[in-house]
């Protein structure tokens, strides 16, 4: 998975009419195409392809509107990236992306959702990015409570999921780990979270950092539309980077790489 290098870029592509920072720009297949391809010159490594919203209080959508909205956009941008990630939780999706040229798996739920997923993957033999998420989109920001220490629950909840993958034939290497910001977390949890992300390098696989204009940094910084989060986006994958972490999943490409390019040739 970081033969190629290391830090990934993963460009965010949502085929969907309601994700909270691009909703419906890009709902047309033509246009996801067009964007996915811009995302490619920009400097992505991977494009991450989704057709359902998993924003808080997003409504759950048919399976087979979500597999109509992504496919069309995968055959269009297979072969393009060196990845081409489906965004799902649903099994029947995984299969379809599949068929249409995905070649990696993003579940927001890791596994949890749908009791068929683990198989297409393991069948797959696909890399799978495993996330971290406090209940389900619909209700996982009302009121998020965690028992003990935020990041000492999360990694507990990571050494489960590797130890099911393991069961299931899924091998450490083809598993790359998310942190879940924003999915059912307080600003505070998320700070924490992000602060001892290098915690979660214990696992020896791909740590994944997708904070791309998310509600923390408008709370941090008092800005309500997501658009106009980019810098304090740089500024946390600037931190992930320092943390050694490998894969940023973010909207603003050529921004990030931009930032990464300067960083590390300071670094060097």
């Amino acid at each position: 998975m970081l033969n190629k290098k290391s830090p990934l870029i993963m460009g965010i592509v949502n085929v969907t009419p309601d994700s909270f920072s691009d909703g419906g720009c890009y709902l047309d297949a033509g246009k996801a195409i067009s964007h996915g391809l811009r995302l490619i010159e920009e400097g992505a490594d991977i494009l991450d392809i989704g057709g359902e919203s998993t924003r808080p209080n997003s409504e759950t959508i048919l399976v087979e509107e979500e597999i109509s909205r992504v496919v069309p956009v995968i055959k269009g941008l297979a072969g393009k990236a060196p990845f081409i990630s489906i965004d799902t939780r649903n099994a029947k999706t995984m299969i379809a992306a599949i068929d249409a040229g995905a070649n990696m798996i993003n579940d927001v739920s890791a596994l949890r959702h749908d009791p068929e997923a683990v198989h297409i993957v393991a069948d797959s033999g696909l890399p799978i990015c495993l996330m971290h998420m406090k209940g389900e989109p619909k209700t996982m920001q009302d009121s998020p409570a965690y028992g003990g220490v935020v990041v000492d629950e999360i990694l507990a909840f990571f050494d489960e999921r590797l130890e099911f993958c393991t069961k299931h034939n899924i091998s450490s290497d083809k598993i790359i780990i998310d942190i879940g910001i924003g999915f059912g977390k307080t600003l505070e949890h998320n700070l924490a979270i992000i602060k001892n992300i290098d915690k979660f390098h214990k696992f020896g696989c791909p740590v994944l950092l997708g904070a791309s204009r998310k509600s923390f940094i408008g709370e941090l910084c008092n800005e309500n539309d997501p658009t106009k989060r980019i810098s304090g986006s740089l500024a946390t994958a600037i931190y992930g980077l320092s943390q050694g972490v490998q894969i940023f999943r973010v909207h603003d490409v050529r921004q990030t790489r931009q930032a990464f390019d300067v960083h590390n040739a300071i670094a060097k």
